[in-house]
């Protein structure tokens, strides 16, 4: 049995974006990981019931995931409509396939409001990052599953996880 890697379908090419894009990311590691049959796909969002296209959203300025998982920060369009419902449900989706599939990691695409693992915009739609991380990334950790960014960096983390994991499953 190999280790099970939850992914975001829009780094699989999927144009599941709020813009109606992908998020293509092109990797040897990827390639190697789809052929072995580790990777799950998921957009939170979609599988929340959010359309393609949709307006942008980003957590209220000042918060990160875990504020939004208990409550105290909301995620918000550019619109002003609260979607925390909808992105707390995405939430609970990825964990459910990710335990469903056995994954104890993940590879989502940084800045998003569900998939940001080292950064989220400020929730003033200006492009501003600062260090957080997502409403999916945070219920994936407080249940155990180690998420990465699509970074060079991260994609290496994960392999010498993915190393580790394996071994350790011989």
């Amino acid at each position: 049995m190999v280790a099970k890697i939850l992914i975001s379908s829009c780094l699989l090419g999927a144009p599941v974006r709020y813009n109606g894009s992908a998020k293509t990311l092109i990797h040897d590691a990827i390639d190697r990981w789809h052929g072995e049959g580790r990777l799950v796909p998921v957009c939170p969002e979609v599988s929340a019931g959010l359309p393609i296209p949709r307006p942008p959203a980003e957590i209220e300025q000042g918060y990160s995931g875990a504020d939004v998982l208990v409550r105290t920060a909301r995620i918000v369009e550019n619109t002003g409509r609260d979607v925390s419902d909808e992105f707390l449900l995405g939430a609970q989706n990825a964990l459910a396939l990710a335990n469903t599939h056995n994954c104890r990691f993940a590879l989502l695409t940084d800045g998003s409001p569900s998939c940001g693992s080292s950064f989220i915009y400020n929730g003033q739609f200006n492009g501003t990052r600062h260090r957080g991380v997502g409403a999916t990334v945070a219920l994936l950790q407080n249940h155990g599953i180690t998420v990465f960014a699509n970074t060079p960096d991260g994609i290496a983390h994960l392999e010498r996880a993915l190393i580790k994991q394996d071994d350790a499953l011989i």
